[in-house]
């Protein structure tokens, strides 16, 4: 066990050393020099304000020094400075962090708890009016884009409640916050809940012919017991998988769901950080989204240890 969670430690570093070089170089191969990009878009005139802009982001000094300094920085919690509010990166990314770990560990549970019974049901009612019913919505949801949903959404509350669920500094009651927050996830969850549906539904009727199923109810046991203990467990590894993958599609969902609904949270200031060529801002925000799917699909490899125990005995 400890051989297989420190292969998956060094894979993991592996992974964000590669991701941090594609995102250092990948800003800096755009057309243009990133200094000639903010001085455009600024309307400076003054060439020494641009030589300026050009020694605060180390532009003058050899890619590997830059990145050498970036990632150092990055160790000891030095992101360097916003060119828009010309504060601290730091200072500008915690507050929002919250804000965007509250939606999107609300739309991962939304995700997780419809999408897994949902498929159980529709893989045991199989062929049935109920698992048409599922899979019509499943492939419904598969299909619409997140942004037109979340404006059907807004404009739905508004025609039959005549309240717009936006975000709000201080909501007044706990109704309040749900509705906040929970409309947002349930929005941007709901593709990925119908796409662990039809994954759950599609590994349980594999497993649910498999012959120590057939063996377990042969025994007398009860047909919950065959279904979540015996086919479930047996099932849920690809939908493991399926949730560390949709984790790092939540974050481009969010991208354009904290925009529809106005929070200021990680994945909307990012778009507003490449809106206004924060340099900076964007290639912090970027390696932030990277190390949070990174560490995620990590817990996901280390939860399959816990769900299959081969896995425990060939590590």
């Amino acid at each position: 066990m400890l051989e297989y969670t420190l292969r998956r430690l060094g894979l993991m570093v592996l992974t964000l050393f590669g991701v941090s070089v594609a995102i250092f170089l990948l800003l800096r191969i755009v057309p243009g020099n990133i200094a000639d990009i903010l001085f455009d878009s600024a309307g400076l005139v003054d060439p020494a304000e641009k030589q300026k802009i050009i020694a605060d982001l180390g532009l003058d000094q050899p890619l590997v020094t830059q990145y050498v300094r970036w990632i150092v920085g990055l160790a000891h919690g030095d992101l360097g400075y916003s060119y828009v509010s010309e504060k601290p990166v730091l200072d500008e990314i915690l507050p929002r962090i919250p804000i965007t770990a509250r939606l999107a560990g609300l739309a991962l549970l939304f995700a997780v708890c419809t999408g897994v019974p949902f498929g159980v049901i529709s893989a045991v009612r199989q062929n049935t009016w109920l698992d048409y019913i599922l899979r019509l919505f499943s492939l419904a949801f598969l299909s619409m884009p997140s942004f037109w949903l979340g404006l059907l959404v807004l404009m739905a509350f508004v025609n039959w409640f005549g309240i717009l669920p936006i975000y709000d500094k201080a909501p007044q009651t706990w109704g309040a916050l749900a509705l906040m927050l929970g409309v947002p996830a349930a929005t941007v969850g709901l593709r990925s809940s119908a796409l662990i549906m039809r994954l759950t539904r599609s590994s349980m009727l594999e497993v649910l012919r498999q012959d120590y199923v057939r063996t377990a109810r042969s025994k007398g046991l009860s047909e919950p017991a065959v279904t979540f203990i015996h086919a479930l467990r047996n099932a849920v590894l690809p939908v493991i998988t399926t949730i560390g993958i949709e984790t790092a599609f939540l974050f481009g969902g969010l991208i354009v769901t904290e925009t529809v609904f106005n929070i200021p949270g990680v994945a909307r200031f990012l778009v507003e950080a490449i809106r206004w060529r924060d340099y900076p801002m964007v290639q912090n925000l970027v390696m932030f989204i990277a190390i949070i799917v990174v560490l995620v699909n990590l817990i996901v490899d280390l939860a399959y240890m816990f769900v299959d125990p081969r896995i425990r005995l060939r590590a």
